[in-house]
């Protein structure tokens, strides 16, 4: 695959403020919202359907707060929350107020599939939908029956290739990529050696995992592969059966739970090799137990943005506005995933409005016309194309304790040159 570097067009831009102007500022009436799926015009000349009801926008999000990723889905969600109460607060968008519908699903897939069941009539579309292989379950109905927009926690390539399911940021195999790259340039990894990958069974994990098979065949090392559960929680058997092997660096591709048994177990039996995993696997709460001394040691995690403690102007206000509203909560870059995916949103929404256009085919068209969005997280994402994730760069963090949100940078955003030359299987 090969980078994409766009800018913005200044004529497009020039069209979407006039719009903009004539569209927006002036308050749209409400015009129905009744499900029609055509969309109505009302005298505001905003066309309208699912999602849309008086003067609200109702957005879905399904999420985890109670199984595998509960710190993860805890921060997304309430980052998103934040951005309704803020953009509410300001005016709303066209007009419109936000409003979001939480459901829990705990990472379990019938209570996943429920949720989107009852939510997807009811709502214009969804800020967050974490886990790949529940959002691969429901893909089809999405694609042929339901067309909402839907910005997924999840970095699966086989999401890939739909005009309604947008990956934000490079997917686990990119990102699998540019982490083994970064083992092999500032870690000792070299040709000849032993690479251990543990991965979750599933969508996220395999994907990963062809990563790492990739770089692999690039670059003269050989993977020992140990599949787990989301449930297996305990990797002594694993880090023992690694240790056996030789491996001189792990990838996993996991949990937070998973990634600091791993790590702690590692420390514990003298295996002192680096251990990378994909960005939802860490979570800050891990460096007051047991494992976060060897946390600090030994783990890095590759991610698709700066971390929450990033000293951009935009990093530093998420973060006080985020300690006001939730002081009592722990930073972490959930917080920037949610906010993320909820400035999208609303991004589409803007131009959606321009466009005079707020039924779920506006949105959709929408989302096409963003190709240079910059949250001040360091990565800019291009959503022009469908078949492509809206960056191929990753940062690569490391725990510390010391800093806001307990990541620190360790490289800046890139892809590496092996990414460039490889092209994710579009699902």
């Amino acid at each position: 695959m090969t980078s994409r570097a766009t800018t913005l067009r200044a004529t497009a831009l020039a069209a979407a403020t006039l719009l903009a102007l004539t569209a927006c500022s002036s308050k749209a009436k409400d015009t129905g919202g009744d499900g029609d799926k055509g969309g109505k015009a009302g005298a505001g000349g905003v066309r309208t359907g699912e999602g849309i009801s008086g003067k609200t926008i109702t957005l879905g999000v399904l999420t985890d707060m109670t199984g595998v990723y509960a710190t993860l889905g805890k921060s997304v969600t309430q980052a998103q929350q934040l951005y309704v109460k803020q953009t509410n607060a300001a005016g709303g968008i066209c007009g419109y107020k936000l409003s979001l519908t939480v459901r829990d699903h705990g990472y379990d897939p019938q209570k996943a599939v429920a949720g989107y069941t009852e939510l997807a009539p009811k709502v214009l579309g969804f800020t967050q939908f974490i886990g790949s292989p529940f959002v691969a379950a429901v893909k089809q109905r999405i694609d042929g029956q339901d067309k909402a927009l839907v910005l997924p926690q999840a970095w699966s390539a086989s999401l890939l290739g739909s005009p309604y399911i947008r990956v934000i940021g490079s997917t686990y195999d990119l990102e699998t990529i540019n982490a083994i790259d970064f083992l092999m340039k500032e870690k000792g990894l070299k040709k000849g050696d032993k690479l251990g990958h543990v991965y979750f069974e599933g969508d996220y994990g395999e994907n990963a995992l062809k990563g790492s098979r990739y770089m692999a065949g690039k670059s003269g090392l050989t993977v020992v592969e140990q599949k787990i559960k989301p449930t297996d929680n305990d990797m002594t058997a694993q880090v023992a059966a690694l240790k056996k092997a030789g491996v001189k660096a792990v990838v996993i591709s996991a949990g937070p739970r998973q990634a600091a048994s791993l790590v702690g177990v590692a420390a514990a039996g003298g295996f002192d090799v680096p251990v990378i995993g994909n960005n939802s696997a860490f979570a800050p709460q891990l460096l007051a137990t047991q494992a976060g001394p060897a946390l600090m040691k030994n783990y890095y995690v590759a991610s698709p943005s700066l971390p929450i403690g990033a000293e951009t102007p935009k990093a530093q206000k998420l973060v006080a506005d985020y300690k006001a509203a939730y002081p009592k909560d722990s930073l972490d870059n959930g917080v920037v995933a949610g906010w993320t995916a909820a400035s999208v949103f609303g991004e589409a929404l803007k131009k959606a409005c321009a466009g005079r256009d707020l039924t779920r085919e506006g949105v959709d068209k929408a989302l096409l016309t963003i190709d240079a969005f910059d949250n001040g997280f360091g990565v800019t994402q291009d959503f022009s194309d469908p078949k492509a994730p809206s960056s191929n760069r990753s940062v690569i963090l490391q725990p510390d304790k010391s800093v806001t949100g307990g990541m620190k940078v360790v490289r800046q955003a890139q892809e590496s040159e092996v990414a460039k030359g490889y092209t994710p299987s579009v699902g």
